[in-house]
Formats: C-alpha cells, structure tokens, sequence
C-alpha cells in the first residue's frame, strides 16, 4: 500500500530529492509515529501524514505530524530549542513551566501563561501574555507604556466583558509543535514569511486538555494586558478572574489567532 505521506516543497528543498523518493517510497519513513504536533499515535499507511523538518544552526531534526494537525513544513528553531525538540521525542519532557517568559526588543520580558478560559459554554485554549516591565513605542524614550495601543495598531481588539469570542486575527498564529508551544507568530514585513513576535526560550509542554481544545477549534485565544495587570494566578479559575477584572478596567486587548499558521 502506498505511503500517505506529505513532503512540501520547502522540505524537499532541505532534505534533497533522494531522501524525499525515499520518504515517499517508505524506505525511510517509519509505519507508526506519535504525531509531532498532538503526541498520539498515527500511520503513515492509514491516514495522510506530514512531514515537519526542524532545523536549527547546525542540526536537523525530521519529524511527523498528522496531516489534520500540522502541514508539511520547515520549522527553524534556535539550537537549543531542536535539542529540546529530541529530548521530547525520546523521553517525556520536563515538568510543565506555568509561566515562561522570552527577552523582547524592549528589554521588558514578556510572561505568557496558557490556561482554558469558558466563554458562552465551551472551553477555548487561551494564551495570557503580560510584559513585566512598561512597554515603549520603538524609537521613543519616556515612562509610559505603549503596550496595548501597539497591539491594537496590529489588529488585536479592547475587550470589555469575556462573553464571547474575539475575532480572528490572520497573518498571526501560534505555533505548537511536538506537543509543545514554541512561538507566536506574527507577519513579516511587507508581506513575507511570519516571524516570531514571541518565542519560547524553551518549548513549554501545554496540558492535554488545551492541547485537545487547541486542535479541535484550531485557533488559540490570546489576551495581553500592561503590566501588573494580571500577575501569576496558580488554578484557572484566579486567572478568569484577573481577566475579567482587567477587561472591566479597559486594560485588556485580544484576537484568536490561528494554530500552526507558519
């Protein structure tokens, strides 16, 4: 039976032809695989599959990924994220970090926190994010933060209740890969390839639950408020409760942004 398999041009383009006919020929791909994207278990001979390079300074790593999960793409990541990539294919990753935080052009770092936040009856996988320092417009001085009027200048929209859903943002999207998150995405300039807005200094494992919501609705929520608006809540329930707290105050901005949009 011939194999389902996806190999995209871009990583044709990486790997060479000879490897990619023998992808496609199934000399080299294998028959089962645990999706790079949602962990569970797929077959390359039952159901179409993708294959996702990542590719780092000086390494590769060839991954697969069901088709309805992830497109076959080429995935660049620093170094040390592709060694954390293998460790997580090797062995179960590390304990979940609850708050990651990632340097910005600002010098503020950035915490994002993922959580499940319940909106007209349905769980919707929703990414927190809040810089620890006040935000400057680039190119100014000053002591006041430009955090939210930069986000709603690219598209994201104030929220005044969590009652419903905000509205998709495109060209944006969150990247989950190899069941981890690694980055938010934002266009290029004039158009061109997406480039990381945000990015993990180490992929963070998200739990199940939002993983599972993430690839059903295939879209992530993503709330941003200045800082010391939200802080480390430890259980759900608090961090619903900052939110709803920060969109009373008008200090809340919002969009959905597609899965694995790269």
């Amino acid at each position: 039976m011939p194999r389902m398999l996806d190999v995209s041009d871009d990583v044709r383009a990486e790997i060479g032809d000879e490897e990619a006919d023998r992808l496609l020929a199934g000399e080299s791909a294998p028959g089962s695989y645990d999706c790079t994207s949602c962990r569970t278990p797929g077959d390359c001979e039952q159901e179409r599959t993708s294959t996702v390079l990542f590719v780092g300074d000086e390494t590769a790593v060839l991954a697969f990924a069901h088709a309805g999960c992830l497109p076959s793409q080429v995935v660049k990541v620093t170094e040390e994220q592709l060694q954390g990539a293998v460790r997580s294919i090797n062995a179960d990753s590390a304990r979940p970090q609850p708050q990651p935080q990632a340097p910005v052009p600002e010098q503020a770092v950035l915490g994002v926190t993922s959580g499940l936040v319940l909106i007209a009856d349905e769980l919707h996988p929703a990414l927190v994010v809040e810089p620890t320092a006040p935000i400057v417009r680039p190119g100014t001085t000053g002591t006041g933060d430009d955090f939210l009027p930069l986000l709603i200048e690219q598209g994201f929209t104030p929220v005044v209740a969590l009652s419903t859903a905000p509205a998709v943002l495109h060209g944006w999207s969150v990247l989950l890969a190899m069941g981890q998150l690694h980055a938010v995405l934002q266009p290029g300039a004039d158009g061109g390839r997406p480039v990381a807005w945000w990015q993990a200094h180490q992929p963070l494992q998200v739990t199940e639950g939002w993983r599972t919501a993430a690839h059903k609705q295939q879209q992530v929520l993503m709330y941003a408020a200045p800082v010391g608006t939200i802080g480390r809540q430890p259980r759900e329930d608090l961090l619903r409760d900052a939110l709803d707290r920060a969109a009373a105050h008008g200090r809340l901005v919002a969009a959905a942004l597609p899965l694995a949009g790269t």
